[in-house]
């Protein structure tokens, strides 16, 4: 499915590397090779978010032939490989995650040979923009599935809850467990943007204690200290981003954002990028929801039907998911 990205002529104008204080010197590139890079805030081999970047990046290297590279880069890195990318004429800077938004749209400014684009964000700029996947509606499906089979009355959320996009996630996962059960009662606990592997083990040990019988996560590195945790008491966790259907994960709300990183790099090596913010979901192929085909049967029947039923009203709009603005 081709994406339907807005298209308006771009004229690019080079710039010289490693100036910083917004002006722009005019240069030309000289190699000719369309490069595109992607920064993610972990580790790609995370089974999850950072792992469906990637995945996305080696589409856009498989489909149009270009030349890619990837790090990984947090807080004060993200400018210095921002403007280090620039440096070397690549033409596009993926950013996978909101923090790369506004870092993004300060870069744009002095490089405008390069086009910045992070995933989420709402800051535009002539070369900077962003997409935002509908993540939420397969968390809605979660949070619908989680509440209708819990025994407690108790489910729970780990992850990065004070990043808008996580939080918007989360929200959107109550509100599927609302619409299931009214009297659902959602663990939350505050986690730190350094949290590891353990500690989200400890933090879902914890939700468990407090009576939580399935628990989502966004933890990226962290998730498997999520599903430890769900493994080792026997309680069912959900996957995020990535399919990460395995045992004891009953489903995943999943990302596919292959199709999309394929036409932005077209857009951008064609010249016809203009910065904007665009919102992808179950409508264009880019969000799945994905029952655990080896947990299906303990699936009630009639809440697979449900479920089939809901995301059939997602994908035509007439179920409107809520979710953030940010």
């Amino acid at each position: 499915m081709k994406w339907l990205l807005p298209a308006v002529l771009l004229v690019l104008i080079g710039c010289t590397g490693g100036v910083s204080d917004g002006t722009n010197v005019e240069t030309v590139k000289d190699d000719g090779v369309f490069k595109v890079a992607l920064l993610t805030p972990g580790a790609i081999s995370d089974m999850g978010w950072n792992a469906m970047a990637y995945d996305g990046l080696m589409a856009i290297k498989d489909e149009l032939g270009c030349e890619v590279d990837n790090r990984e880069a947090k807080d004060a890195q993200i400018k210095d490989a921002m403007r280090s990318y620039a440096q070397k004429d690549y033409d596009l800077v993926l950013g996978h995650g909101f923090e790369y938004n506004a870092p993004g749209v300060e870069m744009a400014k002095v490089f405008p040979s390069t086009v910045f684009v992070s995933a989420s964000g709402d800051l535009t700029a002539e070369n900077a923009g962003a997409f935002r996947f509908y993540l939420e509606q397969g968390f809605y499906l979660c949070g619908y599935m989680a509440a209708t089979m819990s025994k407690t009355g108790k489910i729970a959320a780990v992850g990065f809850n004070s990043i808008p996009s996580i939080k918007s996630t989360f929200r959107a996962y109550v509100a599927g467990a609302q619409a299931a059960d009214p009297d659902i009662i959602v663990i939350e606990p505050e986690m730190g943007m350094d949290a590891d592997i353990a500690k989200f083990k400890q933090a879902t040990l914890a939700a468990i204690v407090e009576g939580a019988d399935f628990v989502i996560h966004q933890a990226n590195d962290g998730a498997q200290g999520v599903f430890d945790a769900c493994k080792e008491k026997g309680v069912y966790a959900f996957g995020a981003n990535s399919n990460q259907n395995g045992p004891g994960v009953i489903a995943s709300a999943v990302i596919s954002a292959r199709p999309a990183y394929v036409a932005l790099a077209e857009q951008v090596e064609a010249g016809t990028y203009k910065g904007s913010v665009t919102l992808m979901g179950m409508a264009d192929g880019a969000i799945g929801f994905a029952i655990n085909n080896d947990l299906v049967s303990k699936v009630p029947k009639d809440l697979l039907e449900k479920l089939t039923e809901m995301q059939s009203k997602i994908t035509s709009g007439e179920l409107v998911v809520p979710k953030d603005d940010f």
